[in-house]
């Protein structure tokens, strides 16, 4: 829809686009009724009416009343600046269904027949890039292929691709700065072509480029140019394969969440996660574990963005006729009948679901005991092991939680630094114990051949605990800590914790109110000073002495990323311009310090990007965007693995 606005315009308002979404980005919306109206100006006023799912997917649902309407520039303005809608939304639209998350059991793959590059009509500013909504993440299972063979893409779906791969080439070579309105709606026109195709991957890959972009333009709170390049990254790579015709089913997708029947399920809340996404939805995930190890989890997330997050901690669980609420979920259990389960483990709460409250589990018992006496780098190496080729993969691989005991270090800037405890009946290094010695150690025992674990914050939004509750274990070094977390597969021996809960049968450790059960969520209560133990109980620790190096930001690698970055920050242009300095002495410490293939990807990438042909006049042609795009891909891809490798090196145990 987007890009069919903008293609109408002439040429000469195309060139005032980018200035009016700014001026409309920032006037502000007056809802009337179910309408949304934005002046624009003395005598034109849009008025947007969107649909059951929240998004407007119709050339009826965006009008101006101004002369020149439909083909505008008011209308192609106001719709440029509105946030781009997730593809669940736009596929609920089509099917003329409301968009409520995790409410439907089984499957529903609606096929998309929407209008192109639907958008949510909110704050105009709200073009953040975030993580999307975290209900709508694509099941990476092949689209409508159950007997288990495997067919390439059809002419039409190659088709589609090379489109996208187009548009896509295009934005990376102009860069952030010459990424306006028309290359936008241009990817935006050859996503809705592969929603159309069937490739619904490659169209969430599209979509979050372009949230990606808009936030990079905007300078908005929050985004990281790494978050463009990692979407650019994915996107050319997921369209380059299709255009091949590669046959892998994976590259296909799901266009939506999938439910299937689960039977009979006895789940036992572990900790609850608040949800703040970047397209305006709030909430809270609630994580359970059944008695043989498996993850599930429950959620109500919805449009609000932080409030609704706040608000949800307390919000009843919509399962069945439970009567809990996530608060008291999370330290208890239910008995489901009749569950249907995603493929990512999200319980769905469809009219044949009977749920009943049972008594929890504690951190001690069953399978969470397991997990915690489990070593942090094999739970760690189970997920960075596989391969990944795209960041969604990467993403969903890292999401199960890893548990471990941690004694605290310190802090050092943003994160707290912390020990591995051995777990129980793990010897530690030395001579054997003699026979009537003490077959187990103590909690307290600290794994001298392990990584110097960083704790960052899973969330940095003031409204939630996350931040401050950081602080106060860092307040206190030589406390030891039971920890649920989450890895970072971006950052060193990196993890980002959930749940704190204290250590059994040790005294310098966390001492929770009885109502608390065992456990602290991270993002909703908040640690207070008589929580933790007395300073004089605490083994000592030098905070000053423990060495805190960083093989990734150490390595020189910083240089092929830095060069990957300004491709996407400045365009081709800026690379050509790096290409003329001393780029030869860059890969000089590449080269030495191991990365001979960084090196040279590096010099080829800058080679394509100041390579220019001659036409038979001898006049400088341009060699087109495609060449450039594929070393860029492939110096990223490489850059990617090669920091991904490093990460993985981190959590191994230090030679002797």
């Amino acid at each position: 829809m987007v890009a069919a606005a903008v293609e109408s315009l002439t040429s000469r308002l195309r060139k005032k686009l980018d200035a009016a979404i700014e001026q409309y980005a920032a006037t502000p919306a007056v809802a009337d009724g179910t309408d949304i109206r934005i002046g624009c100006g003395e005598d034109a006023v849009v008025t947007l009416s969107p649909g059951a799912s929240g998004a407007i997917v119709d050339d009826g649902q965006a009008r101006c009343s101004c002369l020149l309407a439909p083909r505008c520039l008011h209308r192609a303005a106001v719709l440029s600046a509105c946030p781009v809608a997730d593809a669940d939304a736009a596929a609920d639209a089509d099917a003329g269904v409301a968009a409520a998350p995790d409410t439907a059991a089984g499957t529903d793959t609606a096929a998309g027949a929407g209008a192109a590059a639907d958008v949510v009509p909110g704050p105009l500013g709200d073009r953040g890039s975030g993580a999307g909504n975290p209900v709508a993440r694509a099941d990476p299972s092949p689209a409508g292929t159950g007997s288990g063979a495997v067919a390439g893409p059809t002419a039409a779906q190659v088709a589609a691709a090379s489109g996208l791969w187009a548009a896509a080439a295009a934005v990376l070579s102009a860069g952030v700065p010459a990424a306006g309105a028309v290359p936008q709606a241009e990817l935006l026109r050859a996503a809705h072509t592969a929603r159309l195709a069937g490739l619904p991957r490659a169209e969430a890959a599209a979509l979050r480029a372009v949230r990606d972009l808009r936030a990079a333009r905007g300078r908005h709170d929050g985004h990281r140019l790494a978050d463009l390049v990692s979407a650019l990254r994915d996107l050319l790579l997921t369209a380059g394969r299709l255009a091949a015709a590669d046959p892998d089913p994976v590259l296909i997708g799901d266009v939506r969440r999938s439910y299937q029947p689960g039977g009979s399920l006895r789940v036992h809340g572990v900790f609850r996660e608040p949800v703040i996404s970047g397209t305006g939805y709030g909430g809270v995930v609630t994580h359970l574990v059944t008695e043989d190890g498996r993850w599930f989890s429950v959620a109500d997330v919805k449009p609000g963005g932080p409030a609704r997050a706040r608000g949800a901690a307390t919000a009843p669980v919509a399962i069945g006729p439970a009567t809990l609420n996530h608060a008291q979920l999370a330290r208890a259990g239910l008995l489901i009948a009749g569950a249907t389960v995603s493929a990512d483990g999200r319980l769905g709460a469809g009219g044949g679901v009977r749920a009943t409250p049972i008594t929890g589990m504690s951190w001690t018992a069953g399978p969470l005991a397991a997990m915690f006496a489990r070593p942090l780098a094999a739970a760690v190496g189970a997920r960075l092991s596989a391969s990944a080729w795209s960041e969604s993969e990467m993403e969903e691989r890292v999401r199960e939680p890893v548990g471990c005991d941690l004694v605290i270090v310190g802090a050092a800037g943003d994160h707290v630094l912390a020990r591995e405890l051995l777990p129980a009946g793990v010897p530690p290094e030395g001579p054997e114990p003699e026979a009537d010695g003490p077959a187990r150690q103590p909690p307290t025992t600290v794994r001298s051949d392990g990584p110097l674990i960083r704790l960052v914050a899973a969330g940095s939004h003031p409204s939630l605990a996350h931040v401050a509750n950081l602080r106060q274990l860092a307040s206190r070094p030589g406390m030891l800590v039971r920890v649920v977390a989450r890895l970072d597969p971006d950052r060193a021996a990196t993890l980002r914790p959930l749940a704190v809960g204290p250590v059994p049968g040790a005294e310098a450790t966390l001492r929770l109110p009885a109502e608390w059960q065992g456990h602290a969520d991270l993002g909703y209560d908040r640690l207070q000073g008589a929580h933790l133990p007395p300073p004089d109980v605490c083994p000592p620790w030098q905070a000053d002495s423990e060495a805190a190096a960083d093989p990734v930001a150490d390595a020189p690698l910083w240089r092929v990323r830095r060069l990957v970055e300004l491709a996407v920050a400045g365009g081709r242009r800026a690379v050509a311009e790096s290409a003329r300095g001393d780029s030869r002495d860059q890969g000089v410490p590449l080269r030495r310090a191991g990365f001979a293939a960084a090196a040279e990807l590096a010099a080829a990438l800058t080679a394509e990007a100041d390579r220019r042909g001659r036409d038979v006049f001898g006049r400088l042609t341009d060699s087109g965007p495609d060449g450039y795009a594929w070393a860029w891909l492939a110096t990223a891809i490489h850059l990617a693995a090669a920091e991904q490798a490093l990460v993985e090196a981190s959590w191994q145990a230090a030679e002797a």
